[in-house]
């Protein structure tokens, strides 16, 4: 067995209405979405239910035992249309060019950032989205404190907005999920 990355095996998950998230990502049947750095796939599997059976859900993560547990789970499930895989999404993400319609980092990217491992992942998440493709970050709020990481490596939405915006990502604007979390929607900048 590895040892499990930062953060892995616990899940913002429980503490989303996904209904409303899902209601803003407004993904339509067809989509593809990208769940990056998945753990063992909650999002993943609540957007595949979603898209079942005509869209599609790429999910990865650095832990080959949270791979495993969503890959049984999608099984489980009868979900045909997940296909999860280990990557160091940092290094390279196992897709083709332009081919994500929805990238989801879900209480991930303060873990990218202080692992130094931000800016190759949204290298590699500018390369798979597609033109008019959406990346969605869904962060703790720095404001509270509990639940979730320690308040040091929260990011404040100007924050988030800035480090991901220095990578050719517009920010669309930021919702509150929860008191403690919040969403916030990225186009990619049109190439110059």
């Amino acid at each position: 067995m590895s040892d499990p990355p930062i953060g892995a095996g616990k899940s913002s998950f429980d503490l989303v209405d996904p209904e409303r998230l899902f209601e803003i990502l407004a993904l339509a049947p067809d989509s593809v979405l990208l769940d990056v750095g998945c753990g063992a796939g909650h999002y993943a599997l609540a957007a595949a239910v979603r898209l079942a059976p005509g869209g599609r859900v790429h999910a990865v993560d650095a832990w080959a035992e949270a791979i495993e547990t969503l890959e049984e789970t999608a099984e489980s499930m009868g979900l045909a249309n997940v296909r999860a895989r280990v990557a160091d999404a940092g290094k390279r993400l196992p897709l083709e060019n332009q081919r994500v319609d929805v990238c989801l980092l879900a209480a991930v990217f303060h873990e990218l950032v202080q692992a130094g491992r931000d800016r190759g992942t949204l290298r590699e998440i500018r390369r798979v989205l597609k033109p008019q493709g959406r990346l969605a970050v869904v962060e703790f709020n720095a404001r509270q404190a509990s639940p979730g990481p320690p308040p040091a490596v929260r990011l404040a939405p100007e924050d988030l907005a800035g480090r991901v915006g220095a990578h050719g990502f517009r920010c669309q604007g930021f919702q509150d999920l929860t008191e403690a979390l919040y969403l916030a929607l990225f186009t990619l900048e049109p190439a110059a």
